[in-house]
């Protein structure tokens, strides 16, 4: 079982590798070695009941798919268009991105809704889109931030995003081969809330070109400069590449070179590389200055990247995180050939 996540479990013999992941009483099966995946299976049957489903084609909500072009199309299109009837919105006019572009509605703004049932459990549903859609990550964390008294206004929000969903329900990711490094792009709108004046972290973590996770969260404190928040944004991606280094080497998976780090303030990279900024941020709580310590030590690179100001930026990102209509994919193959299997026990 690994200790970064108590789900997983991995078996290795020779020069294959297993990996089993379980969710309750769902089971994913994948590896480098057909023989080994029926050796497991055969012997969790002799212990439980299972079903075997074979190729792995659908699992809690996600739709998993193999392009003949290779690799592997993920998405959530059944989920997604279930979603729609419940907001009466089956026949919405589409809309081209998730929210309006530099717009923010207040969380007092509007009248309270009588029933906060239906806004809490699309917003719960939406939350869980973004697991194959990166791109709504922004949007739906604003519309979390209201789950307490939701108005009309915040309403509408979660309107919009259903609205985006409609033109886009069989988009999503196209997993390829790609070289095994980790790469990491964050950023931070300093007091971007004009509530409260907290930034929002929003950072996309590739395993070469595949986007394999992301988060687009508010920050816990209020940060003093666009350097504290910036900073703050870094950290906590660096947390994540933490952890999935931690599982990659659980499976035996070593990254050739240190993740690669980037950032859109000079200020920060020379923060994490030295203390010349050290007495004006040493109110920051201790715990993100472990980036300093990850970078000294050579655990990471960081660079920097500028933000996009012109054309449809939106449609641009969206082709950067490998996000589009099935049709459309143009894959490689998987890497080591691994073969995945759903077993139900």
């Amino acid at each position: 079982m690994s200790r970064s996540d108590p789900s997983l479990f991995v078996k290795h013999t020779g020069s294959d590798v297993l990996a089993l992941l379980l969710y309750v009483d769902d089971i994913i099966l994948t590896g480098s070695s057909d023989a080994l995946i029926q050796e497991v299976i055969d012997d969790l049957s002799l212990m439980f009941e299972l079903k075997n489903l074979g190729l792995l084609t659908y699992f809690l909500g996600i739709q998993i798919s193999y392009p003949s072009s290779g690799g592997i199309f993920v998405n959530q299109y059944k989920y997604a268009k279930e979603l729609l009837p419940k907001a009466g919105m089956t026949q919405c006019k589409a809309c081209s991105t998730p929210c309006k572009p530099y717009s923010q509605v207040l969380s007092t703004e509007g009248e309270l809704l009588k029933d906060t049932t239906l806004y809490r459990r699309l917003v719960g549903a939406l939350r869980y889109l973004t697991f194959t859609r990166p791109v709504i990550a922004f949007a739906v964390n604003s519309v979390c931030q209201y789950m307490t008294a939701p108005t009309d206004s915040h309403f509408f929000q979660v309107k919009r995003i259903l609205r985006y969903l409609q033109g886009t329900l069989q988009y999503g990711i196209n997993f390829s081969l790609g070289p095994m490094q980790l790469s990491a792009f964050s950023d931070a709108d300093w007091a971007g809330d004009a509530s409260t004046c907290r930034t929002t972290t929003g950072f996309v973590v590739f395993l070469g070109n595949n986007p394999i996770s992301w988060q687009s969260k508010k920050q816990g404190s209020v940060s003093c400069s666009s350097t504290e928040a910036d900073y703050q944004a870094l950290a906590n991606t660096a947390a994540d590449i933490v952890w999935i280094r931690q599982v990659l080497a659980y499976m035996h998976e070593f990254l050739p070179e240190p993740p690669l780090l980037h950032c859109d303030n000079l200020s920060v990279l020379t923060l994490s590389s030295n203390r010349v900024f050290y007495l004006h941020i040493k109110h920051l709580d201790i715990d993100f200055h472990f980036i300093r310590e990850r970078v000294q030590h050579k655990d990471f690179h960081v660079q920097q990247f500028t933000k996009g100001l012109h054309g449809p930026i939106f449609s641009k990102h969206c082709i950067n995180l490998r996000l589009g209509h099935p049709a459309e994919i143009e894959g490689g193959c998987l890497a080591k050939g691994y073969s995945a299997r759903k077993v139900v026990s």
